[in-house]
């Protein structure tokens, strides 16, 4: 039997050097509320249980301590009974770890945040070429909070971390999305201000909203239109920009109009409370991407018809396209240019300011607008 415990801790480390590294890359209330979140998971809350905040202060004073002292720390190789492996080669690790029940994760995310995870595998199965491994309790994990993430052909669904993130997209819906959240919960037997139904239910709506992490993950590895080298590529060279904002959104726009993606799945399987979370959750530069699918949800409360859901789907899969197919030949002329600053204002100027993101391309001396 491997030593699970020294694998734990190699992982943790790895974790706590990234957040440390990327806590001022969030804003003050983005921090905190990643960190309560970081909390509830280390002391094993429920997502609606809220500590005292006299406790909640001290942890987080003890948290800042502990990243002044990793702050300069390089990444360590996981060493797993004397072999020691790149943290980023998730691949090689996992045919170690898997015959043990176990799951590991690394990547890079958000402003190209690396990532770590270890948890135990509840499920695998294959689906649409892929592997899908469902992981139960997680023993090592960062930060960031995202239901599902996936690595080449593999997908990883989060159980923990999908019902926290779902849990805070409730709690936390702005007012004009009220509307369609009471249709999600009603859908679910939940009325507006039932609170203790809505706690007693949880685990059962987290179950089944699931299946839609999972699909919009299988939508993101079937999508071709957006070249992955390309889009790799923009979010490198343009991180925590307004240009990795919106190839993000793009992407997702992509994986959620797709034919194995969320969206479609659930048009196809009639999932009414997936679809009014699918519009309640739906915001920033996503929902300026998509506006069809607000129109076509109003429609679809009054008459129950799916043909205008269909439509919006197929209007946002073409935007969508059209869209990923200008970035990737702006990138590559750029790439003939050797100019970088060119891509990035022209992006702004062709894309951006059309959409109402941002109102004016950057000056030309900054890359990063």
């Amino acid at each position: 039997m491997l030593d699970q415990e020294a694998i734990r801790a190699q992982v943790v480390r790895n974790c706590t050097v990234s957040d440390a590294r990327y806590a001022g890359f969030y804003s003050v209330c983005g921090l905190a509320l990643r960190l309560r979140d970081l909390y509830k998971w280390e002391n094993g809350l429920e997502p609606w249980q809220e500590e005292d905040p006299p406790v909640m202060l001290d942890w987080i004073g003890h948290k800042e301590e502990e990243w002044e002292t990793l702050m300069e720390e390089e990444f360590l190789p996981i060493t797993i009974e004397g072999v020691a492996y790149d943290p980023f080669d998730a691949g090689a690790i996992n045919v170690v770890l898997e015959p043990q029940g176990l799951i590991y994760g690394a990547g890079y995310l958000h402003s190209l945040k690396p990532s770590f995870l270890l948890g135990r595998l509840d499920e695998k199965r294959k689906e649409d070429g892929a592997s899908i491994y469902f992981l139960g309790k997680e023993l090592a994990r960062d930060l960031l909070v995202v239901p599902a993430l996936s690595q080449e052909e593999d997908v990883f669904i989060r159980k923990e971390a999908a019902r926290l993130f779902l849990w805070n997209q409730i709690f936390f819906i702005r007012k004009s999305a009220r509307q369609a959240l009471a249709f999600a919960l009603g859908n679910y037997g939940v009325k507006e201000g039932e609170y203790e139904k809505l706690k007693e239910r949880f685990h059962r709506i987290a179950a089944e909203e699931t299946e839609i992490y999972l699909h919009h993950e299988l939508g993101e590895i079937q999508e071709t239109v957006f070249d992955r080298q390309v889009w790799r590529d923009l979010i490198a060279t343009y991180p925590h920009t307004p240009v990795e904002l919106f190839a993000r959104a793009v992407k997702d726009l992509l994986a959620d109009t797709h034919t194995h993606g969320n969206l479609s799945f659930i048009a196809r399987e009639k999932r009414r409370a997936s679809l009014g979370f699918h519009v309640a959750f739906l915001d920033g530069v996503r929902k300026e991407l998509f506006p069809e699918i607000i129109a076509a949800f109003n429609a679809f409360t009054e008459s129950g018809d799916w043909r205008p859901i269909e439509e919006a789907i197929e209007a946002g899969c073409e935007r969508g396209r059209e869209i990923a197919r200008k970035m990737v030949s702006l990138y590559r002329e750029g790439k003939e240019r050797s100019d970088t600053v060119w891509v990035n204002r022209e992006i702004w100027r062709q894309l951006l300011i059309p959409l109402g993101i941002v109102k004016e391309v950057p000056p030309a001396q900054s890359q990063n607008g």
